[in-house]
């Protein structure tokens, strides 16, 4: 899903190397994506503390984009269960500015992926509030596509925003996802049934807009 958390829509012209980003190895065998402005891993138990610490200090930013979520799930124990539970049908990565790297900035999960004659998933944002606006979501956003396309292999990653977040729908037309429909009553959002506009990238498409005059 990408509801108000895609709420960044700067032109990437901004960002001439993105898509030649280094990819390097971690000390501890972990990859790590290298963006213009941040650092980009998948979580793992070290981040629980940081994961806690953003949905806590951007609760008002994004809880009307969000499910709602019982009291405490926030916490950096619940978030460090989450992590260990983490399994192969899923990719979560985590930013981190460069010059501010002990706060986590923005979130792009890859989730339900499937294999076989589908390889395909669903793709979900987040930017701090202290970001948005910034162009720091497309981004990271971009990274994290081009590593789930070259890296993962997927042919197809789909993403689903509600039909008043205009901030959402620029943001993904920007980085090139195209609709594809309308889902009634798709997911349980805020503690309701919302429909969704429902939009894909695939391999093959042309990527992010260019601003041809800068």
């Amino acid at each position: 899903m990408c509801g108000g958390l895609c709420g960044d829509v700067q032109d990437l012209s901004a960002f001439p190397d993105l898509l030649t980003g280094a990819v390097r190895m971690c000390c501890a065998g972990e990859m790590e994506l290298i963006t213009c402005r941040t650092f980009i891993r998948q979580r793992s138990i070290g981040d629980a503390s940081a994961l806690s610490a953003y949905y806590l200090r951007n609760a008002e930013h994004l809880t009307r984009w969000e499910p709602a979520r019982p009291a405490g799930y926030h916490r950096q124990l619940e978030w460090l269960r989450r992590i260990e539970a983490d399994g192969a049908d899923a990719v979560h990565l985590v930013a981190r500015l460069q010059d501010a790297p002990q706060e986590i900035a923005a979130i792009c999960s890859f989730t339900g992926i499937a294999r076989g004659v589908f390889q395909a998933c669903h793709m979900g944002l987040s930017v701090d509030a202290a970001h948005q606006g910034s162009g720091l979501m497309a981004e990271v956003a971009e990274a994290g596509i081009q590593h789930m396309f070259q890296a993962e292999g997927l042919h197809r990653i789909m993403a689903s925003h509600l039909p008043e977040n205009q901030r959402s729908a620029a943001l993904l037309q920007r980085l090139g996802f195209c609709r594809e429909g309308y889902a009634r009553k798709y997911l349980k959002i805020a503690g309701s049934w919302r429909d969704h506009v429902l939009t894909a990238r695939l391999a093959e498409d042309a990527g992010p807009e260019r601003d041809q005059n800068r």
